[in-house]
């Protein structure tokens, strides 16, 4: 399944899936998310759209499983749990086997899957 969401607070479409997709998993705003990676990436001195700071991150917070397949059948897969799925590109939230983002990304290849809640 998926469903459209834009959490981003003008409804504008930019590179925000890393905001959107982790805003949405943890139930936080998108402009506390916003602030929040924003700060962990100054202290870090990166941008918080580089891949390596957002699996850093995820890895710190959430189990990682390493996955095979396209981003709608992972989340099939995983439909009892609210996951962050990560193909190239783009980041995406899996809530309950529902893929929820700006577009359908459910025929990507999935790269790794982070378990926010079981």
């Amino acid at each position: 399944m998926f469903r459209y969401y834009n959490a981003n607070i003008l409804g504008n479409f930019v590179n925000d899936c890393t905001i959107r997709a982790i805003s949405l998993a943890e139930g936080n705003t998108w402009d506390e998310t916003y602030d929040k990676l924003s700060n962990l990436a100054q202290q870090e001195g990166t941008m918080m759209d580089d891949k390596y700071f957002i699996r850093n991150y995820l890895n710190k917070r959430y189990r990682r499983v390493n996955v095979t397949g396209s981003v709608g059948q992972v989340a099939a897969e995983y439909s009892d749990k609210v996951c962050l799925i990560t193909m190239p590109s783009h980041i995406t939230c899996s809530v309950y086997g529902c893929v929820v983002d700006s577009f359908d990304c459910r025929h990507r290849p999935a790269e790794f899957l982070w378990i926010v809640k079981d």
